[in-house]
């Protein structure tokens, strides 16, 4: 026989414990590798189109991954969304759109 019986165990097992493997990776640790500065740009980009609406723009981004199962993409756009956020509460974006979100 070419494989060991752990081979083949491992094998037959894989959709239990590949399957949560998986979404670790897509929702937890790859969206971490994101650079900051590539978050930064993307909402100075959303700023700059979308003026006052830009976080509800992210949020919409967010909520369309989601709605593909594009997990990797979700936890990006969230990751804009709380960029914005913060600079609104540190007040380096003032024109934050009141209500909605």
């Amino acid at each position: 026989m070419i494989f060991g019986s752990a081979f083949v165990v491992a094998l037959a097992t894989l959709p239990m414990w590949g399957t949560p493997v998986w979404h670790i990776w897509e929702l937890d640790i790859r969206p971490r590798l994101i650079p900051a500065e590539t978050i930064q740009q993307l909402a100075d980009k959303l700023v700059a189109l979308h003026g006052s609406r830009a976080e509800e723009m992210a949020f919409i981004e967010e909520d369309r991954a989601w709605r593909y199962s594009e997990t990797f993409e979700q936890r990006k756009w969230r990751r804009v969304r709380h960029e914005l956020a913060r600079r609104y509460e540190a007040k380096v974006w003032p024109n934050r759109r009141q209500g909605g979100l």
